[in-house]
């Protein structure tokens, strides 16, 4: 019966053997080996995308596009601004800060006494001092004794400013290594706050970017004109000219210097043949300077002016502005018709 007993107690344990013996270990069930699934085939999967290192915009300085593994970029097109200036503090801060992306700024003055010189230098623009007989030695002495870093140079004056269309546009020209000596370039005459496109006559062009070797100046009434024996080109994009910057006195004082020049000029015109045909010119430069040379032999040149800015430019659609600018054109057109009369009468005396 004891026999038995123990038998239960050791059962109730989960023990074998004998009494006295040393238990087994306890035994491990064997786990079921999973049987592997076959290998599922699968897309390759598309390589990453590399994104491309971002390209630099604008110039770069050479010395950071020669080192190694560095790609070149593209210098952009250069060119030198020449502006002209005589007392121009109101307008010179504004002229040079229109002129963003130009590398090469040069001021040519004539003489100031204002803060003209001093703003230019404090805006970073080189200033050279020569004084002023006529635009069209002015400008030539800027290309002979300036020290411009660019064979193509764009000439403004202080109250006139670049665009950025009309940057992007030079540029563009410059890039292509054009064979011109120069290029017909547009202006906006603004006018009482705003843009006189009729009354202004829009456009009227001036060469003002040329090839410094392949182009010069000669006077021509109170401006200048291009020679050259190369061909012309015209850009599409204007500048502005803010030609009342300094106020009405300041522009009647300097009208009545140039009336002067222009009246001079008038003389030597009248004592050279007109050619008609050049009104028919598709030349629209050659058909203004046309007109310039049979206006000086009309009676009544300046009441004439005043009605062909109003009504064959069709000035009469700006209003106010136009009808003021007419006036003041008239005015101009009266004083030089007055010197005309007192030089021809001063070389009749002389006669």
């Amino acid at each position: 019966k004891l026999k038995l007993m123990e038998l239960q107690r050791q059962f109730d344990r989960g023990e074998t053997g004998e009494v006295g013996s040393t238990p087994p270990s306890p035994v491990v069930p064997e786990l079921p080996v999973p049987t592997p699934s076959p290998p599922v085939e699968s897309s390759p999967r598309p390589p990453a995308a590399v994104e491309p290192s971002p390209k630099r915009s604008g110039p770069v300085d050479a010395s950071l596009a020669e080192g190694a593994g560095t790609d070149r970029v593209a210098a952009v097109p250069r060119f030198s601004v020449v502006i002209l200036t005589l007392d121009e503090e109101i307008n010179i801060a504004a002229c040079i800060e229109s002129l963003r992306g130009v590398a090469d700024i040069h001021v040519l003055d004539s003489g100031s006494k204002d803060r003209t010189c001093e703003i230019a230098r404090d805006m970073g623009a080189k200033v050279s001092v020569n004084p002023f007989e006529s635009f069209g030695k002015q400008r030539n002495w800027a290309i002979d004794n300036m020290a411009l870093e660019n064979e193509w140079v764009l000439h403004l004056d202080a109250d006139e400013r670049m665009t950025p269309e009309l940057l992007a546009e030079i540029e563009s020209r410059l890039s292509s290594g054009p064979e011109e000596a120069g290029f017909f370039v547009p202006s906006k005459l603004m006018f009482m706050g705003r843009w006189l496109k009729h009354a202004g006559g829009y456009p009227t062009y001036q060469v003002r970017l040329f090839h410094t070797g392949r182009l010069r100046f000669t006077d021509y009434g109170h401006g200048q004109r291009e020679e050259t024996t190369g061909e012309l080109g015209t850009l599409d994009h204007p500048y502005l000219h803010d030609a009342f910057s300094k106020g009405l006195d300041d522009w009647l004082a300097k009208h009545n210097r140039y009336s002067r020049q222009e009246a001079e000029q008038a003389l030597l015109e009248k004592a050279e043949g007109v050619r008609l045909r050049n009104l028919f010119s598709a030349d629209s430069v050659e058909r203004r300077r046309t007109l310039k040379r049979i206006a000086y032999r009309l009676p009544a040149r300046a009441s004439l002016r005043w009605w062909y800015i109003y009504l064959v430019q069709r000035g009469f659609l700006e209003g106010r502005e136009a009808r003021t600018y007419a006036t003041l054109i008239t005015t101009y057109e009266r004083m030089t018709g007055i010197k005309i009369k007192w030089l021809e009468s001063q070389v009749r005396r002389r006669l």
